[in-house]
């Protein structure tokens, strides 16, 4: 295959479709891990409202969640995908996978970045008189931001390597173009196209993170 013919084509589709499955699920995954992060903190032992048994059991299925290897999680998934999107193959029917995968690591992250929030300020806003929602909003997510921008960053890296996974199961992206024209046709100036835009991908997407936790820290 011609350099040109790949760059007009193939290599345009599958940039636009590795971004169309990184960015949807970084967003939805986000917004669910916030809210899964927000419930473990609030709930437990010494949270704002503990409450063991929530607690536990969420616990517990983020963890089920995040020991799946993602290509098991994606054949695994293919009811609850065909359900949803009518299809298990293809761009869009890969957002479902790569965001239920994606979504308890970031909770994690979260979780983990609202725990290191220093104690101090949150009995420093109860003395006031703060509600819990104000503690949470204007206290801890407010000053876990810029740990909790560092997370999403690093975790729509790895959403881009599961995209590259998905594209073994006919979800397009780069993964796709390489495991098809690369390594079945044995090209190997495709594998190398594929490998350096994707390492291009991802320090663009590590520079911006970078900048974002400086503006946060300020």
């Amino acid at each position: 295959m011609a350099l040109n013919e790949f760059l007009k084509t193939m290599f345009v589709d599958a940039l636009f479709q590795t971004l169309y499955m990184t960015i949807v699920p970084t967003v939805v995954a986000t917004v669910l891990g916030f809210m899964l992060a927000i419930i473990l903190v609030v709930t437990a032992p010494k949270g704002l409202k503990p409450n063991y048994m929530v607690n536990k059991v969420l616990g517990v299925i983020v963890n089920v969640l995040r020991s799946f290897p993602f290509i098991i999680l994606i054949i695994a998934l293919f009811p609850i995908t065909r359900l949803i999107t009518g299809t298990s193959i293809g761009e869009t029917a890969a957002l479902v996978p790569i965001t239920i995968g994606a979504a308890p690591f970031i909770a994690r992250v979260i979780e983990s970045a609202l725990n290191e929030v220093e104690p101090g300020l949150i009995e420093a806003a109860k003395s006031f008189g703060a509600t819990k929602t104000q503690i949470i909003f204007k206290v801890m997510i407010k000053e876990a931001m810029p740990s909790i921008a560092t997370g999403v960053t690093l975790s729509s890296i790895s959403i881009i390597g599961y995209t590259a996974m998905a594209g073994a199961v006919g979800a397009g992206g780069f993964g796709n173009v390489a495991i098809v024209y690369g390594y079945q046709q044995f090209d190997t100036n495709i594998m190398i196209y594929t490998v350096v835009a994707l390492i291009i991908l991802v320090q663009l997407i590590q520079g911006a993170g970078n900048l974002l936790y400086k503006k946060l820290r300020n």
